[in-house]
């Protein structure tokens, strides 16, 4: 089949983001623009414009399916069925997190490092959907936590900063063991300084 069938069998929208995946993958985004993609897709250059207003709107639409295939990937890590409670857990859930990272890194960029649209409603509900499981995360794994949102973003944080240090070749990324060892270590260190905190803070 031609690719350019897809804009004639009514799969246009698909077409494109898988157009526009594939443009990131080589190159990063650098040369990611409508035409670009309407070039790679097989139809014409206005043909995107049926769907995407500008660039901005169809990197929200890629960012959008990478949090989906992200909130997938982290629920397929859970050590147990329920939500992590443990810090082996959540040390599971954050490896996750950073080898998503690693092995999508055109995506995962697109997904945090462009300009975010909060008029894509389709991109909201999924990047709310990854919060959401960030905070379930927190409450299960930190019982009795007053501020669970806050906390939340500390998580968050960790798991985020140890993805980019990664990505940007400050932390050792060159085999999947060593990632997880420094992510585990790191997790493991949040888990122990919490209590001791709280300790310090009761004694105080």
């Amino acid at each position: 089949m031609a690719r350019n069938s897809a804009y004639h069998h009514g799969d246009l929208r698909a077409a494109c983001l898988r157009a526009a995946r594939e443009l990131l993958e080589e190159d990063g985004g650098a040369d990611l623009s409508l035409r670009a993609v309407a070039r790679r897709a097989g139809v014409s250059a206005t043909a995107p414009y049926r769907h995407y207003a500008d660039r901005e709107a169809l990197v929200s639409a890629v960012a959008a399916e990478g949090y989906r295939e992200l909130a997938e990937h982290l629920s397929a890590a859970r050590t147990a069925p329920s939500a992590p409670s443990t810090p082996d857990d959540l040390a599971a859930v954050t490896v996750a997190y950073v080898r998503f990272a690693l092995e999508h890194p055109a995506l995962f960029r697109a997904m945090f490092a462009e300009p975010f649209d909060p008029t894509c409603e389709e991109r909201v509900a999924a990047a709310e959907a990854v919060s959401a499981y960030v905070r379930t995360v927190v409450r299960d794994a930190f019982p009795g936590t007053a501020d669970t949102e806050a906390l939340s973003t500390t998580v968050w944080a960790l798991a985020h900063g140890l993805a980019f240090l990664h990505l940007d070749g400050k932390l050792d990324s060159s085999t999947p063991e060593a990632v997880a060892r420094r992510v585990k270590e790191s997790v493991s260190a949040l888990f122990t300084a919490v209590p001791a905190v709280r300790t310090a803070t009761a004694a105080g």
